[in-house]
């Protein structure tokens, strides 16, 4: 069977978490088996799991959630910014909301932060978690607190980057493998997710605003005092070559601060889980054996 092939049709959720924040979820498996909360990255959504969460649902109930500002799920009324802390928040409501009182938490690059974050937040609900291309979230080491700062209040109020009109699908997968680096048909079940279908063609369906610079981030040694508070044992998967985000320095001395935690390095790109689902399926399951 082809790696990226995948045969069962996933099953879309809305949760409504408030009268103005609704979140999207895509559920692959049966509901009668352990559910697994996947959490996506930046400016990605529930279909950066499209070749992998059928493959962890021969275990699991696989509940791929849609941050705020992404996929199908609500945008932030205007005037309130995306922030990690705000992320994890509305991850933890959505947890609530679907009755989960102890899962699993999976999460890639952006989400492998806020997945991070949670399971320090609340210990006692997280089976295991596992993260791919990520161990908290981007830092701050002080060197560019001030310009971050300023360049964050510097930008248009309104929103970030304007709207792209795509007149096909086929030209917003062009575009995303020039911006990403992922190949067209590994970016093809993101992009698709992530268009609307507007006058004249499609328009990502994301959030503008995600492109905002961050005024703030949190200072390195507090990431790494919430990573001492994981308690779920922990599998982190790092791509080879090394992502410049994500040098190994910083990385390895982050694990260290985990107390149980099996560190894998996996030659591919950022987007493991859809080059190659297979292998990320066989390391997910060899962590449980």
């Amino acid at each position: 069977m082809n790696e990226r092939t995948h045969s069962e049709a996933p099953i879309e959720q809305r949760i409504t978490l408030s009268h103005h924040l609704s979140l999207t979820a895509l559920i692959w498996g049966d509901a009668s088996a352990p559910p697994l909360l996947a959490l996506h990255g930046w400016l990605d959504n529930a279909g950066s799991y499209a070749f992998l969460a059928p493959k962890l649902a021969e275990r699991f109930r696989v509940i791929a959630l849609e941050l705020p500002g992404h996929g199908h799920s609500s945008h932030l009324p205007a005037g309130i910014s995306y922030h990690y802390i705000d992320y994890v928040s509305a991850v933890l409501s959505a947890a609530d909301a679907l009755g989960l009182e102890r899962y699993t938490l999976l999460g890639h690059s952006l989400g492998a932060g806020i997945a991070s974050l949670a399971a320090a937040a609340t210990p006692q609900r997280i089976d295991r978690l596992f993260l791919i291309e990520g161990l908290g979230p981007l830092g701050d080491d002080g060197s560019n607190t001030l310009q971050r700062f300023r360049d964050a209040y510097a930008a248009p109020a309104a929103s970030g980057k304007s709207l792209r009109l795509f007149a096909n699908v086929d030209q917003a997968i062009s575009a995303r493998t020039l911006a990403s680096g992922l190949r067209a048909d590994l970016a093809q079940p993101i992009v698709e997710r992530g268009l609307a279908h507007v006058e004249g063609g499609y328009r990502w369906r994301s959030d503008p605003r995600l492109t905002r610079p961050s005024a703030m981030r949190l200072a390195e040694g507090q990431i790494r005092a919430l990573l001492a508070g994981i308690e779920a044992p922990s599998s982190l998967l790092l791509s080879t070559p090394v992502t410049p985000y994500l040098p190994s320095a910083m990385m390895e001395a982050r694990a260290q601060l985990v107390p149980r935690i099996a560190v894998t390095h996996m030659e591919g790109g950022h987007h493991l889980q859809l080059e190659h689902p297979d292998t990320v399926a066989d390391w997910l399951f060899g962590c449980l054996s």
